[in-house]
């Protein structure tokens, strides 16, 4: 029961990063795609976490803190990028 909860879990948040691709599509400034690739790249790690407790895989946490640490270092370098500040 858990594990198909976690399951459905993981398959909502994949949903919402779909809708979240329609908003990098459609952002109508850079800044509103950057959150929204900030927010995909944060869904995309909250997915790595749950299917990593479905599987019982502790290499996936492992990715998925790469990922995250990647991610908001990238996020960081965008936002300085519009700011103007490169």
């Amino acid at each position: 029961m858990t594990i198909a909860l976690l399951g459905l879990g993981a398959g909502f948040l994949g949903l919402v990063a779909l809708i979240m691709i329609g908003r990098l599509i459609a952002g109508p400034t850079v800044p509103d795609r950057i959150v929204a690739l900030d927010a995909i790249n944060t869904l995309a790690v909250g997915i790595m976490i749950l299917l990593a407790a479905v599987y019982e895989s502790v290499v996936m946490v492992d990715v998925a803190i790469v990922y995250a640490a990647l991610a908001f270092v990238g996020t960081l370098f965008l936002a300085r990028y519009v700011e103007g500040g490169m």
